[in-house]
């Protein structure tokens, strides 16, 4: 019978890797949970062409007392720049503004390709009262539960591929599915989603975020499909433009839907279709009541610095909309929404 390891609560599936599996299973059979660690935080997915880390740096950071220095210690490079930085970025306020539009309404959460956790975050502080994260790689689920979400959360961790067999029991009732800046890396986009409408049930919802045109000059990463080609794999959404979805989370109000001009020029389409026409939730646009709010880290001395030259070329320009080149004399009630103030994890 073969035995799938379980480390700080995250079941690794992944059918591929019989080895690390092995090697995983060995170690928590000797009561070595932190080797276990090891191995699997040394696994990523097909795409990535970053160097490993050594096994001394992966130990370092079991021991790591923030995001930014396990990222570091982990060598997630662009991808650890992305997660400290997710709060501040467009298809952030995009992925917020799809959800406001079409938001869980009570339903469980289910989110594909999660990373570290930041969509989950948001809404547990919102309220989420069940929610399950599914991604390929075990270091982006051991940094959502080590440093994204608070502890405690309602939500359970699985590492798994989307294009293996499913990882998720079915269920009677229906569930919110999302997938967020993930799909246009997958190539059998079409069986990923009939699997998350499968998951999300009769009365469900689906959304799809941050979907690369392939026509756009910015949306060539990945395997991007052209507008009419996402439209296609879910019939009957609602279709979105990110320069839209992006406009309307800072302006604190709903997205409207796009027409096929607007989709033909987006750097990427959004597309929800939910079953039950939940009400649209504007409060999931801003932080949590009871968030803490913390002054954006892309300032320093009072001016906004990127924090590198890819995240520049590939946000810089949007971001800039909406963050000022220096800190405001007085940053305004508009703050949290313009992302002057973030609601950053405690040990971020």
């Amino acid at each position: 019978m073969r035995r799938w390891p379980v480390v700080e609560t995250i079941p690794w599936l992944r059918p591929d890797r019989d080895d690390l599996r092995e090697r995983a299973v060995a170690a928590l059979d000797a009561g070595d949970p932190d080797q276990a660690a090891v191995v699997l935080l040394a696994d990523a997915d097909d795409w990535w062409d970053g160097e490993p880390p050594a096994a001394a740096q992966l130990r370092a950071a079991l021991r790591a007392t923030s995001l930014r220095e396990a990222v570091d210690l982990l060598r997630l490079g662009r991808v650890g720049v992305y997660f400290l930085h997710r709060w501040s970025d467009p298809s952030w306020l995009a992925a917020l503004s799809l959800t406001a539009a079409h938001p869980p309404n009570g339903r469980p959460v289910v989110d594909l390709a999660c990373g570290a956790g930041h969509l989950l975050r948001h809404l547990v502080a919102h309220g989420q009262a069940e929610a399950t994260g599914v991604d390929v790689v075990f270091a982006k689920l051991w940094l959502a539960r080590r440093f994204v979400l608070p502890p405690g959360a309602p939500v359970a961790l699985v590492c798994a591929d989307l294009t293996a067999a499913w990882p998720l029991p079915p269920s009677a009732a229906p569930r919110h599915v999302a997938c967020h800046d993930a799909l246009y890396f997958l190539p059998d986009k079409a069986a990923v989603v009939a699997a998350a409408l499968a998951c999300a049930g009769p009365g469900g919802a689906v959304l799809l975020g941050h979907l690369h045109n392939a026509r756009h000059p910015s949306g060539t990463a990945g395997l991007p499909l052209p507008p009419e080609g996402w439209t296609a794999l879910l019939p009957g959404a609602d279709a979105y433009a990110e320069e839209e979805l992006t406009v309307a989370a800072v302006a604190g109000r709903l997205p409207a839907a796009a027409d096929p001009a607007a989709l033909a020029r987006t750097e990427a389409v959004g597309l929800a279709r939910d079953a039950a026409a939940a009400p649209a939730d504007p409060a999931l646009l801003r932080p949590a009541p009871a968030s803490p709010l913390r002054p954006n880290p892309l300032y320093t001395d009072g001016v906004r610095r990127w924090p590198d030259p890819r995240w520049a070329a590939e946000y810089g320009e949007r971001a800039a909309a909406y963050l000022p080149e220096r800190w405001p004399a007085t940053p305004g009630p508009d703050a949290p929404r313009r992302r002057l103030l973030l609601d950053l994890p405690e040990r971020w």
